[in-house]
């Protein structure tokens, strides 16, 4: 039977990559899939064959000549709140995490009467969405409702986990109660007002301080070996997906020859990170003193970021493509990125800025599958250190590999589509 499935990903590349894959998995088996996706994803997903109505979350810029960039909403917060991330996490709860709240409240109330016309004019059988934050109109249509977690896990809360966006170790409880009190006290106020607004819109009341309900099926894109399930179980609507690898990436061919023996290393700060151009050219900077060979992520501001002649870089890269040449991943811990460096058996550094990326940071750190660095003041010595450390470290390098191909195996991708199948059966 043909399902029509709607999907809803956040605008960031994140998300709607990881939607793009599951999505594109279900179109070649003859579904109907359409995004509702932000409006500067124009033509970018009808190009992979999907079919697109998108939204607005914010009024249209003046000026509808000049195409936006997918996510530039984002990439533009980010740029403007850069110098917020030399804060701790605890800090940043006020002046980063709740101003992303609020952005995204904004979003999911301007967008709300666009989504019901949606959902009428498409009339799926499945609503997926991959976001933090529930959009009602989703949940009050009356059809099958599935949310994917696609940043860190520790989004679900569990009393023996540490808090979501602390980056706080898991064996050491002594700042978890400190950082709940002060999230509580940044975000009550503005979560009392979203639930309420989301009761009036139809919706059951929110959990508390959570911004998002639960589906009818919920999937989260986490390793095993990663997972927390020991220390915070799930309930059985919920499905871990080990890892979710697009298969829509471009081939890629290596445009300089690898030095014979030399180590290869995949640097990048994602979409948005990359919009830090003092961070990005600092990181650089360093890696240009070490003997080995990187590809580099350049990003929206790839004009003003000036590599080294052991390096080459683009705007944009075929990630999945890449990871699997190089040896080492240097990441900001976003979970995209992430996962697929497992996926593909690499070991990480990692250099956080916001949101769940010290939560990915740290337990990539504390399980010993790469090297967490302080993103704004490590020393020149702790980045070729641990770069060294970890190439050289061929015992943890045999391990990824095993674990890397157990994750393949166990298709994440091809798991998210049977289930969203039989949910619309």
């Amino acid at each position: 039977m043909s399902l029509t499935i709607l999907f809803m990903p956040e605008s960031a590349y994140g998300p709607t990559n990881n939607s793009i894959g599951i999505g594109d998995i279900l179109r070649r088996r003859g579904h109907r899939v359409v995004f509702a996706a932000e409006a500067s994803w124009k033509g970018k997903l009808e190009a992979l064959g999907f079919e697109e109505d998108l939204v607005d979350l914010a009024p249209p810029p003046e000026d509808t000549e000049e195409e936006q960039d997918p996510g530039q909403f984002w990439k533009d917060f980010i740029r403007e709140t850069a110098p917020e991330y030399r804060k701790s996490t605890l800090e940043q709860l006020d002046t980063v995490t709740k101003p992303i709240w609020e952005s995204l409240i904004d979003g999911v109330k301007y967008c709300e009467p666009q989504l019901k016309a949606i959902i009428e004019r498409v009339n799926p059988d499945v609503i997926v969405e991959d976001n933090v934050i529930t959009f009602p109109a989703l949940l009050t249509a009356g059809k099958k409702f599935v949310r994917i977690v696609s940043c860190n896990p520790l989004e679900v809360r569990g009393e023996n986990v540490a808090p979501v966006f602390s980056g706080l170790p898991a064996d050491d409880r002594s700042e978890w109660e400190a950082f709940r009190a002060e999230y509580d006290r940044t975000h009550r106020e503005l979560w009392s007002a979203f639930n309420e607004w989301c009761v009036e819109q139809g919706t059951e009341p929110l959990p508390d301080l959570d911004f998002i309900h639960e589906g009818d099926l919920n999937l989260y894109v986490y390793p095993e070996i990663l997972d927390y399930t020991d220390a915070r179980p799930l309930g059985d609507s919920w499905h871990r997906l080990d890892s979710s690898v697009r298969e829509t990436d471009e081939a890629f061919t290596l445009p300089f020859e690898r030095r014979e023996g030399g180590s290869l290393v995949y640097f990048s700060l994602g979409s948005l990170g990359s919009s830090d151009v003092e961070l990005m050219q600092r990181v650089i900077d360093v890696l240009a003193t070490t003997p080995h060979q990187y590809i580099v992520s350049k990003g929206p501001l790839h004009e003003e970021i000036k590599l080294a002649d052991n390096m080459w870089g683009a705007e944009f890269l075929p990630q999945t493509k890449i990871i699997p040449l190089c040896d080492l991943v240097i990441t900001h811990g976003g979970n995209n990125t992430t996962t697929e460096a497992l996926h593909f058996g690499k070991p990480m550094i990692l250099l956080p800025l916001f949101w769940d990326q010290y939560d990915n940071a740290q337990r990539v750190d504390e399980l010993g599958y790469g090297v967490r660095l302080s993103t704004y003041t490590f020393t020149d010595d702790e980045l070729k250190g641990a770069v060294e450390r970890l190439l050289g470290d061929t015992e943890l390098r045999a391990r990824l590999a095993a674990a890397g191909e157990e994750i393949r195996r166990r298709d994440g991708l091809r798991k998210a589509a049977d289930l969203i199948e039989q949910l619309g059966q």
